[in-house]
């Protein structure tokens, strides 16, 4: 991503902020979700108009925030039963 005002480092790191809070997720669909709307977002905005970038950036950042709002309401009301993808099968070879 060519960008202006932040630099590649900045947008790694939003990169890994935005992974590393679904990762906190604790419901499996919604934590995947956000991992894979994550690859997607970035990989769409890799070549963009530098004109463009520092709002792309700035909205991304406004993102995460949603993101972490989000993460604290979930952990509220996360459900005591895992979703049968987290189970591991016991004595699966």
């Amino acid at each position: 991503m060519t960008v202006a005002s932040a630099s590649v480092a900045e947008v790694k790191a939003l990169y890994r902020a935005f992974l590393r809070e679904a990762s906190k997720f604790p419901n499996y669909n919604i934590r995947e979700y956000v991992k894979r709307r994550s690859r997607q977002g970035f990989l769409q905005n890799q070549n963009i108009a530098p004109e463009l970038a520092t709002a792309i950036f700035s909205e991304g950042k406004q993102l995460l925030e949603v993101a972490k709002r989000q993460t604290v309401v979930y952990s509220l009301y996360a459900p005591e039963v895992k979703n049968v993808m987290e189970l591991k099968h016991v004595g699966e070879q």
